[in-house]
């Protein structure tokens, strides 16, 4: 997004005025500010930690992901360990073993990214394009309301107040602005949990092949492994909170789930799990999340984003982000409450469908049958290995088929994301 907005830069005599500040520097917050940034608005850009910093994820980069990371002008070659993946192996709880390949020309359609690398790359990125970045500063409250005509005005540690006329907050599952606020739940736990740990010296398939295992304990849940090069992997697994398997017993279950047969052998005998476990709620609950507050637009975790199938969540992220930067930069004359219920509108428009659609068919894996069946009708053909594979990775919405005004001429047939960089 280009151009100049109308949007008038903040008339205070702080040194931290700016046109929007974007509260959490992680994918979402950082897609958020560079669309702001190239729609020629000042940003400030802060976040509690410094980077590069860690986050417990599968580090797993769909289709749409990579699609939306190309369109903000990112570069892949920033991330040392970004790894390409052609191919994904799924295992049925049966133990029926599937390789489902995807397009191997034409761009990149599934990729591998440390979060630690990928994050800290997205900060740069926004800090080249003119956002003013400012880390290790943590929110600590807003000075005065955010919802009528007086800029918002929001204390951090280590950076003093800024003051603003529009906030995004990009601060995780349990957002401190939206604390400060008043909007949130105080027992929300999320919907799934993950646990993750890193290995090294990998020497099975999973040196090369990203594998899901569709463990029968673990439904609707499943286990991974992806590969990064080097014989590295991201090795986790995924619940579903009020699943079969308690959350207290994720820690438990992680040392019984690598001595299981196909899984240490994909791994190898030379595999050394590295560095320490982590573990962390991933809400997935945007239909009912809190969107907006006056002149506060929630994006990422922050509302609830993540796809409820899979746990993924970064091209979510990504595509909060943008729209309510987006939402920011159309206002023209409009005041706070038009910007959010046009944000409100464009989440509805470009997520409910799909979030719905992702809890019917999380019911069907749920069960030993639904996952079993769900894995055979993919690999009966090459055609549905073809197609089953692309629409997994978010090649097109989940319920695209439901919502024709996102169809296309170019169904499951658009090319992959970096094109020229395969």
């Amino acid at each position: 997004m280009t151009g100049e907005s109308s949007l008038c830069p903040v008339s205070s005599p702080l040194p931290g005025a700016c046109d929007v500040l974007v509260v959490g520097a992680g994918p979402a917050g950082c897609a958020a500010a560079i669309v702001l940034a190239d729609a020629g608005l000042d940003v400030v850009l802060a976040d509690k930690a410094q980077f590069p910093r860690d986050k417990c994820c599968g580090d797993g980069l769909t289709t749409g992901a990579l699609r939306l990371l190309e369109e903000l002008g990112f570069d892949p070659r920033t991330v040392p360990s970004w790894t390409v993946c052609d191919q994904a192996w799924l295992r049925s709880p049966s133990g029926r073993e599937v390789r489902l390949d995807l397009p191997g020309d034409g761009g990149q359609f599934a990729a591998i990214a440390p979060r630690q690398e990928l994050d800290a790359a997205l900060v740069g990125l926004a800090r080249s394009r003119g956002v003013r970045v400012h880390l290790g500063a943590a929110f600590e409250e807003f000075v005065g309301g955010v919802e009528g005509d007086e800029a918002a005005r929001a204390a951090f540690a280590g950076l003093g107040t800024v003051a603003a006329r529009h906030v995004v907050a990009a601060d995780g599952m349990w957002s401190p602005v939206r604390k400060a606020l008043g909007a949130g739940a105080p027992s929300y736990l999320g919907e799934w949990h993950a646990f993750r740990q890193y290995a090294t010296g990998v020497d099975g398939s999973a040196r090369d092949r990203l594998w899901v295992w569709f463990e029968p304990d673990l439904l609707p849940g499943y286990a991974w492994s992806f590969p990064l090069g080097d014989g590295r992997a991201n090795v986790g697994f995924g619940i579903l909170r009020g699943g079969g398997t308690p959350v207290g017993e994720m820690k438990r279950l992680w040392a019984d789930l690598l001595e299981r047969p196909h899984v240490a052998a994909a791994l190898g005998a030379g595999a050394t799990m590295v560095d320490r476990p982590t573990a962390w709620p991933i809400p997935a609950r945007i239909t009912s999340a809190v969107l907006a507050h006056g002149r506060v637009l929630f994006v990422g975790d922050a509302a609830c984003a993540t796809d409820t199938l899979t746990g993924e969540g970064i091209g979510q992220a990504i595509l909060t982000g943008r729209l309510a930067a987006e939402a920011i930069v159309a206002r023209g004359a409009d005041g706070p409450r038009d910007v959010a219920r046009r944000y409100r509108r464009s989440v509805r428009r470009d997520l409910f469908a799909d979030h719905r659609m992702s809890v019917v068919l999380g019911r069907i894996l749920a069960t030993r049958r639904g996952a079993r069946g769900a894995i055979r009708v993919a690999g009966l053909t090459p055609w549905t290995r073809r197609n089953f594979v692309r629409w997994m990775f978010e090649d097109e919405p989940r319920a695209i088929v439901l919502t024709p005004g996102r169809w296309h001429r170019r169904f499951l047939a658009r090319p992959g994301a970096f094109r020229s960089l395969r």
